[in-house]
């Protein structure tokens, strides 16, 4: 018989790891995660997560940037704007 799948919560998976991946892991993570397996695991697996996300957004960027339409217009933008470099603020001046 399968069970529902509930959305939220808690999943429960058993997994295998090897222990000197294990070691080597709870020996770097902070005091308050070395007692903690679950904690340890979720920790590690959000800071993978936001790591993914943060190597896409920079590819992504990397992309733009070599991409010679928005070079093109990124020239333009900066060439409209370039008469008001001249308008007497400092560039730290925050209004």
């Amino acid at each position: 018989m399968k069970r529902a799948i509930k959305k939220g919560g808690v999943i429960r998976r058993s997994i295998a790891l090897p222990r000197q991946v294990v070691d080597e892991v709870t020996a770097a993570a902070p005091l308050p995660l070395r007692h903690n397996f679950n904690r340890l695991v979720s920790t590690a697996l959000r800071e993978f997560a936001a790591a993914q996300r943060s190597r896409a957004f920079e590819n992504a960027m990397s992309e733009m940037a070599a991409d010679p339409q928005i070079k093109v217009e990124c020239n333009l933008i900066e060439r409209e704007l370039a008469k008001f470099e001249l308008d007497g603020l400092d560039d730290d001046q925050t209004r």
